[in-house]
């Protein structure tokens, strides 16, 4: 299946470059592409009909332009050179254009074709270098030479330093920047982990005063509400340093762990079956001590997780402490690899008419996660629990 049928426009994949063009208008013939690589790969019948917006009025020249046509997603940067001395129309208008499959993300490259275009600007005020390609075969080769490092360089490297061009002294460095998607929002009832520990970047120069106080307080045990009491720092101020801390990849939050929690695993345990060295790192982060447990007793707790069984029970059916594996640990590292899930319980009310008469039972809606109820009351899980089992008309969902 071609990535074109698999992927579709807002998907938010990243795609490879699969062409540069530049197109200019002449004075003559109008909007026309001086050169492209891969030659061809816009053939003249699908460029004339959007020529018109990607040499557009100039009024929009200066500005990032996208269109999606054909099956192409094609980014520019019409820009345009002002001399009446030695252009026709006393001007000279041109753009460089990118061009991706119409389902990739696109907006990481606007700076770089920004800059390579201000760069071929400069070139054109100093060689004629960009409106002489017409007329000259060397000027044609020369940019078809640099388009094709421009390309094969950032479709690889991620990043093309541009020196020395037709013997000129100006220079610039290409680099794209992944920009990163917005973490999702940071919950109460959500314990965040550091992913690792001794990385410069939890250096308290690097922070605000504000993560700096909640810092301390991150060990991969304590629940957001709980790190805003700790910490005496208010609970959406909390939430914003952490969310900040998911999306540099120093935090990644996960569930509260207790013994009557549940989890199942994911398509994820036949990676972690597979793969050697995700098998060593499991062994060695969920360790009871000095002592490094066996890999297939690991395997096996993990297998056995379903509807249904708990940690308490996993605890009862297997010796940790003999299998020298620390229950915790094994939870988070299932959790942060992705092999297992948290399996949440959701209470409802069967008879609203009862509401006034149930403590709490406002969250009974199925909306509400039972962690989520026990943040919002301050009462443990076991109060829950025992509290729900005394009323007929409260039924359980577990999802």
């Amino acid at each position: 299946m071609s990535s074109r049928s698999r992927f579709y426009e807002g998907c938010g994949r990243e795609g490879p470059i699969r062409c540069i063009f530049i197109c200019e208008f002449h004075h003559t013939y109008g909007p026309t592409i001086l050169c492209q690589v891969p030659e061809d790969y816009i053939s003249k019948d699908d460029f004339e009909p959007v020529s018109v917006y990607l040499i557009p009025k100039v009024q929009l020249f200066g500005n990032i332009m996208t269109i999606t046509v054909y099956g192409f997603k094609i980014l520019g940067f019409p820009v345009g050179i002002e001399d009446d001395k030695n252009y026709h129309r006393n001007a000279y208008l041109f753009n460089l254009c990118f061009v991706f499959d119409n389902w990739a993300r696109s907006v990481h490259y606007e700076p770089v074709i920004k800059k390579l275009t201000e760069y071929l600007m400069a070139m054109e005020t100093e060689k004629k270098f960009v409106s002489q390609i017409a007329n000259s075969q060397a000027h044609k080769l020369s940019m078809i030479n640099l388009l094709t490092q421009v390309m094969n360089d950032l479709n690889t490297q991620k990043m093309s330093i541009l020196a020395g061009l037709a013997g000129s002294s100006i220079t610039t460095h290409l680099k794209v920047t992944q920009l990163l998607c917005d973490p999702p929002t940071v919950l109460d009832y959500e314990v965040p982990v550091l992913l690792d520990s001794s990385s410069d970047m939890l250096q308290s120069e690097q922070w605000d005063l504000t993560t700096n106080q909640i810092l301390p307080y991150i060990n991969g045990v304590n629940h957001v509400t709980k790190i805003s009491a700790s910490a005496d720092v208010d609970n959406n101020l909390v939430k914003s340093c952490l969310q900040n801390l998911v999306y540099y990849g120093m935090v990644s939050m996960i569930p509260i762990f207790q013994y009557s929690n549940m989890y199942a695993t994911t398509s994820k345990l036949r990676k972690l079956a597979t793969e050697r060295k995700l098998q060593d790192e499991c062994t060695t982060a969920v360790a009871r001590g000095k002592h490094v447990p066996q890999f297939r007793d690991i395997f096996n707790v993990y297998a056995n997780m379903r509807h249904g069984i708990t940690v308490k029970n996993l605890c009862v059916r297997f010796n940790f402490v003999d299998l020298h594996i620390d229950e915790r640990n094994l939870i988070q590292f299932g959790i942060l690899e992705g092999v297992i899930r948290r399996i949440y319980k959701y209470p409802i009310l069967l008879d609203n008419t009862l509401q006034g008469d149930i403590p709490h039972s406002q969250y009974f809606t199925g909306e509400y996660s039972m962690d989520q109820i026990c943040c919002h009351t301050g009462l443990t899980y076991q109060q829950l629990e025992d509290q729900i089992q005394n009323y007929s008309d409260v039924v359980v969902i577990c999802k």
